[in-house]
């Protein structure tokens, strides 16, 4: 009769139990929230005083907020391909957006042998989910499911309409490879999508990347949220603003929904912009920011610097400001970290992303890179502690009259870029320069050319 009893006991004790909800030996889940030329101004955490955004706030009073967070490109698929792999995507020729079909590109993207975060985080048991903006190719190799997604649902082109599901110039919204509906307004059916999402899967691990369209143009808002912004004159100014509202009502559904599910201890949650706010360029979309030099398309710090925050309750401390300068390259090894998935040794020894989790903890001390770099076409930067080396774009479109020699900043004290050093310190200048150069020399040419509305540009 005793074996009655043993036997079940000798099941559990080699069956993998599954982890629950508020189980803290689960494994965590991970979300990176993903918003689309944001300006760095924009958020009440930065300090504007025209619109309040108190979800993306809570994520910085409940974690860490870098104010030298960088993106590693100042555009969108590039950085898109380099968030996504850990590594400088110009090392595979991913150094500008790829021609969508559209305008006659072939539908690729970055190459097939590079792994992505959502591959690893699959193959460690994560269910893993692309809701929003692809923007890494649009053939079926090329496609979210094919690139580690379990789960797709959005759009693979650059841009689209928040209140059309047939986008007539930029493609449909998808389910899978299949058209679907858009019923309501864009952002709130990504969010809608993304709470389903981790409601499905509240019992298992998951790996969410949002990644918003908002606030990238067409300028489309709801009425209801334009009118909070009534006393703006500027009408792309007021949609602008009424669009991130509702990018930050999106991102509270989301935190909402882990605190309903008791899952918000449970999950490590990532929030940047690709890049800058378009802001002086070919498409503005009503962005600042201030305090910043330049826009979206060049390397100026208006182009690359970007909100940067990580959450993770019990994890990583609360309300704490990071002035290291880190990058989105980082993201993927600080999943992986918390995650406790192991990279291959070769994969791992090919990242440029570094595990922020000892920086942020205060385990590690220094600073996570020695430099951070930045190739954009004839564009050039290399940040290395509080001096930047930049040859940025000093005409009205991207790509075209770049600077003819590097400027040197000291950003510790000039974080607008008006001062030019160079002449000062000639010998940092050469010492940034060479450091640059050498990493420069580990890069491939463009896979494909830079281009403006289809047509490619002629560097100078």
């Amino acid at each position: 009769m005793r074996f009655r009893w043993v036997l079940p006991f000798l099941l559990l004790s080699i069956v993998p139990q599954v982890g629950f909800a508020g189980d803290k030996a689960r494994k965590p889940n991970v979300i990176i929230l993903l918003a689309d030329d944001l300006g760095y101004a924009d958020l009440s955490m930065h300090g504007s005083k025209q619109i309040k955004t108190p979800h993306i706030d809570s994520l910085a009073k409940n974690g860490t907020r870098f104010t030298s967070g960088y993106v590693s490109a100042p555009y969108c698929s590039p950085t898109r391909a380099g968030l996504l792999t850990g590594r400088y995507q110009q090392r595979f020729g991913h150094e500008f957006n790829p021609i969508v079909r559209s305008f006659g590109g072939d539908g690729s993207a970055f190459p097939l042998d590079q792994r992505t975060i959502a591959d690893l985080m699959r193959q460690a048991g994560y269910v893993t989910s692309l809701i929003g903006k692809w923007h890494l190719g649009e053939a079926d190799d090329y496609h979210p499911q094919a690139r580690g997604f379990d789960e797709f649902f959005g759009f693979l082109t650059g841009m689209h309409s928040y209140i059309e599901a047939n986008d007539k110039s930029h493609g449909p919204l998808l389910r899978g490879k299949q058209k679907v509906e858009l019923n309501g307004y864009m952002t709130d059916v990504f969010a809608k999508e993304a709470t389903s999402f981790i409601e499905r899967n509240k019992e298992k691990p998951f790996f969410l990347y949002l990644a918003f369209n908002a606030v990238h143009t067409p300028m489309h808002a709801p009425e209801a949220a334009t009118k909070e912004f009534a006393d703006v004159k500027d009408d792309t100014r007021r949609t602008y603003l009424a669009m991130t509202r509702k990018l930050d009502d999106a991102v509270g559904a989301v935190l909402a929904k882990l605190r309903e599910l008791n899952l918000e201890e449970d999950t490590i949650i990532l929030f940047l912009s690709d890049n800058g706010g378009p802001t002086t360029k070919f498409a503005p979309n009503g962005a600042l920011n201030t305090p910043l030099r330049g826009s979206k398309g060049d390397t100026w710090e208006g182009g690359i610097r970007v909100p940067f925050v990580i959450q993770w309750k019990g994890h990583v401390p609360a309300g704490k400001t990071c002035p290291l300068p880190v990058i989105s390259l980082d993201i993927l090894p600080t999943a992986l970290a918390a995650a406790k998935v192991q990279p291959e040794k070769k994969a791992a020894s090919q990242l440029d992303g570094v595990n922020l989790l000892p920086f942020v903890k205060g385990e590690k001390t220094g600073a996570p890179h020695d430099a951070l770099y930045w190739r954009f076409g004839s564009q050039m930067a290399i940040r290395k502690g509080d001096w930047v080396l930049v040859k940025p774009s000093m005409g009205t479109k991207e790509y075209e009259n770049i600077a003819k020699v590097p400027m040197l900043f000291d950003l510790s004290k000039d974080i607008g870029q008006e001062k030019d050093l160079a002449a000062q310190f000639p010998d940092r200048v050469r010492e940034m320069q060479t450091d640059w150069d050498r990493w420069n020399q580990t890069l491939m040419a463009p896979r494909w050319p830079a281009t403006y509305k289809g047509a490619p540009f002629k560097n100078p």
